[in-house]
């Protein structure tokens, strides 16, 4: 169990009280308005245990309390929480739990409400859940209960400020045997593609690898639901969707930004996660000259890619033909991710797009790799011949 030095054995309800002092003064709970506090509730504590309240306090109120610890590691991408002594956290290798614990569910509670209202968010019971992002980029999804049955649900996913590099991700694992050059030859050529991959897979961390490979006098334009990639580049512009006031005015979705961002002059325009009805717009963007555009969407696998994208097309009203029709003509390639049974995020697969008789676009397997190393299928003479008819070489 995590605990603060200094404060194992103060009375109970000692920080509770301490707390509501604070908190309806709205003082900064430095070292010596804790003291104060303390002072003012009859209790008299050494510097030790005056210096535990403080940082329990602080990291309460101000910061994110218990987790800030596995917030800040280096390895840890996200931080899940389903009871006061349930937290998980993923190191990039599946969940694992954690040591760190929750005084009562209450805490976890206040957490949540507290960091929604950081966020610009409310979250109450009249409005049970949250998925917003905090200012330094982690991205907040909550749930009260009784939504959630018996404690307030808590998933972080953090946001670095920094991209991995490509070898960072082959070192890792997550860029296989031969497939860097394959990569940097896809980028090269610009090929039109988007990386699929179930949540958590690493989607957004290969897409923000892979635009730090762009040529430095290329212009981004990013379209995202939620900032979160950090591409290594020059010329980077981010634009981000907002959510309606309390009056129901100021909604900015992620097709608005789409549509803005064609008029940006972009050298490649993303779309952070193609997730509804913009897919319309990032096709008709792909098939008017946009070439190199990017994104990704959540598939099981790259098969299942077409079939996704239909279904987001349709909530634009775009029928099944017209859909495959600029599909055919708009991109090239799907990069899929997959997690090992150990829980590692690497590349299995990647296809090219094709017609099949009927006129419907499907996928074909170009590359495979799995656990006979890097293997060629059908669509390798395909991929071959687009990354070398556009100047990639592999």
């Amino acid at each position: 169990m995590t605990r603060v030095p200094g404060t194992d054995h103060q009375p109970p309800g000692l920080l509770d009280a301490v707390r509501v002092r604070l908190a309806a003064s709205g003082a900064e709970p430095t070292p010596a308005r804790v003291a104060a506090a303390l002072r003012e509730e009859g209790r008299l504590l050494g510097d030790t245990e005056v210096l535990g309240a403080a940082d329990s306090l602080r990291s309460e109120l101000v910061g994110t309390g218990p987790l800030e610890p596995l917030l800040a590691a280096p390895d840890v991408t996200d931080v899940l929480v389903t009871a006061p002594d349930q937290v998980w956290v993923d190191r990039g290798s599946g969940l694992q739990r954690t040591a760190v614990r929750f005084r009562d569910a209450a805490a976890i509670r206040r957490l949540a409400q507290r960091l929604a209202a950081v966020a610009g968010r409310r979250l109450d019971d009249a409005r049970p859940w949250v998925d917003a992002r905090l200012p330094d980029g982690t991205r907040l999804h909550a749930v009260l209960p009784p939504v959630a049955v018996g404690s307030t649900c808590l998933s972080l996913r953090v946001v670095r400020p920094r991209a991995f590099t490509l070898a960072e991700l082959v070192a890792a694992g997550t860029v296989p045997p031969r497939g860097e050059a394959l990569l940097r030859s896809v980028l090269a050529a610009r090929l039109s593609f988007l990386i699929s991959g179930g949540t958590g897979s690493g989607k957004t961390t290969l897409l923000s690898t892979l635009l730090g490979l762009v040529a430095e006098n290329e212009r981004i334009v990013l379209a995202e639901d939620s900032s979160e990639l950090r591409p290594d580049h020059p010329h980077v512009v981010r634009l981000e969707t907002r959510p309606a006031n309390q009056e129901g005015k100021g909604l900015v979705t992620l097709r608005d930004l789409v549509r803005q961002a064609l008029r940006m002059r972009p050298d490649r325009l993303v779309v952070g996660e193609v997730r509804g009805a913009e897919v319309t717009d990032l096709l008709a963007a792909l098939n008017t000259g946009h070439e190199g555009g990017c994104g990704t969407v959540h598939a099981n696998a790259a098969a299942d890619v077409p079939a996704r994208l239909e279904a987001l097309g349709s909530t634009a009203g775009l029928d099944r033909a017209a859909l495959h029709s600029q599909l055919a003509a708009a991109l090239s390639v799907v990069i899929h991710l997959a997690r090992d049974r150990d829980g590692r995020r690497r590349i299995a697969e990647i296809h090219v797009l094709e017609r099949d008789a009927s006129g419907l676009v499907t996928t074909v397997p170009a590359v495979v790799w799995g656990r006979a190393g890097c293997e060629r299928a059908a669509g390798w003479p395909r991929l071959r011949s687009l990354c070398l008819r556009r100047g990639g070489a592999l």
